[in-house]
């Protein structure tokens, strides 16, 4: 397993390196869109449906509403960026209330929809964040791998209260705290980095620990849904690595949000 996994990363990690940091315009919006049709691919099958149309349907739905998206322009980003904001409230009330409100989701129609409020947005925050730079591309990425890294240290170390035990009793909530102490640091060193003023540095700081919070959501969202299917992996579509909604959990949350709040803040 171990040396699958190195096997994977050694051509997956150059090549979204590469789609990420290299590509821009049409170019950068057709790769986020065969990642996110991929994650689609992987949904509908959380959503219930294994295989056939009414698995490709889904993905053929999401594929058309991002193609009309981009016709329409930018300036129909922050409606839907808007949409996926109000879409993460509704996941944050069925994450912190599972299994007793389980009922309220586990429907198919229910879990497509909810997968079109957490993926379409997940684009369009690409796409907004990278059309800015990819500076800040690189930031939340960080932000997301730095959550990651700080939550899995310290939650081996020190963890004790559990953070969701009905969801993902590994996790634990000095483990969240662990993550948010290493966003922190990223932020600021990032915003010294850009020679930020110190209210823009509060201002990043703050976000970043909201952003860090939202990333962790993203990851128990999905592994709620997983739980429900019984399933381990979304996919194994990266053998090793399980799928892409694996890799891209946090980042579904994490995107869409940091994009709404740069493009209020920083656009307008």
């Amino acid at each position: 397993m171990l040396k699958q996994r190195i096997i994977t990363a050694a051509w997956l990690a150059p090549l979204a390196l590469a789609g990420l940091f290299g590509l821009s315009g049409g170019a950068f919006a057709l790769f986020t869109a065969a990642i996110v049709l991929l994650a689609g691919w992987e949904w509908a099958n959380l959503a219930g449906f294994e295989r056939g149309a009414r698995r490709l349907a889904p993905v053929v739905a999401l594929g058309v509403a991002m193609a009309a998206l981009w016709v329409a322009g930018q300036s129909q980003a922050a409606w839907v960026l808007v949409i996926g904001a109000l879409g993460w409230l509704a996941n944050l009330w069925w994450v912190t209330g599972h299994p007793a409100r389980q009922a309220q989701w586990s429907s198919s129609a229910m879990r497509l929809a909810m997968g079109g409020w957490v993926l379409l947005p997940t684009w369009v925050g690409f796409n907004v964040l990278r059309d800015s730079g990819a500076v800040w591309l690189l930031f939340v990425l960080l932000l997301v791998w730095g959550a990651d890294i700080g939550a899995y240290f310290v939650g081996r170390a020190v963890g004790r209260r559990k953070l969701a035990p009905h969801v993902s009793p590994g996790k634990s909530w000095e483990g969240v705290y662990g993550g948010m102490a290493v966003t922190a640091t990223l932020a600021v060193v990032f915003a010294l980095w850009q020679s930020l003023g110190g209210g823009a540095t509060a201002v990043l700081v703050a976000l970043t620990l909201a952003v860090t919070l939202v990333s962790v959501l993203g990851d128990l969202l999905e592994s709620m849904l997983k739980r429900q299917r019984g399933i381990k992996d979304s996919s194994q579509l990266l053998p090793g690595h399980g799928g892409v909604l694996d890799r891209i959990d946090s980042l579904t949350a994490a995107v869409p949000l940091f994009a709404l709040f740069f493009r209020w803040l920083v656009m307008t």
